[in-house]
This record gives C-alpha cells, sequence and structure tokens, in this order.
C-alpha cells in the first residue's frame, strides 16, 4: 500500500521540485501568497460575523498582487487578470472601509 501511495504522489513531488527548480524566487513569492490567503481564509471563519477586515483588507490585496506578479511572470493571461481584479475590488472594499470610519 505505501508503494502505491508513493506511485501516485511521486509526479506530484517532481512537478512542485521542478517548479521549485525553474523559479525559486517566483516558487517563494507564490508560497508565501498562499500562506496570506491561508491565513486571512482561517482569520475570517474564526472572526465571523465580526471579521478584522482592517487588517485583512491590506494581506488580501499584498496576497493577490503578489500572485498578479508570479502570473505574468508565468505568462498566464488567466490568472493575471483575475488577481487584478481582486486586487481592484478589494481595494475599493478597503477603500470603502476607510470613508465609512471616517
Amino acid at each position: 500500500m505505501n508503494q502505491q501511495i508513493r506511485i501516485m504522489v511521486q509526479p506530484t513531488i517532481e512537478w512542485i521540485q521542478d517548479d521549485l527548480r525553474s523559479n525559486s524566487f517566483r516558487f517563494c513569492i507564490e508560497l508565501f501568497a498562499w500562506a496570506i490567503s491561508l491565513g486571512c481564509a482561517i482569520t475570517m471563519a474564526l472572526t465571523v460575523p465580526n471579521p478584522p477586515l482592517l487588517q485583512m483588507y491590506p494581506a488580501w490585496i499584498l496576497g493577490c498582487a503578489m500572485y498578479a506578479w508570479a502570473s505574468y511572470s508565468r505568462k498566464s493571461f488567466g490568472m493575471l487578470v483575475n488577481y487584478l481584479l481582486l486586487v481592484s475590488i478589494d481595494s475599493f472594499g478597503l477603500y470603502r472601509l476607510f470613508a465609512q470610519e471616517n
């Protein structure tokens, strides 16, 4: 059984290693952006119905901007447009939050 799992997982491990070798800086940026995204999702889940949006919006925007750069460096138009749109939407949300507080 252990050998079967290894056979199934090995291509994924090799793919991750290839991605790291091809551009280690981008790999680290994507990993950090993923950690930000995961942290925001967990924070949101644990703090509903009153999440700390003032702290979370900048983190979301930073993570999406990092993903946008990585998408650009991968020449992935669909992902680039998606993350630029998310940066725009979240920036608008942050602006509205600031406007509401003042």
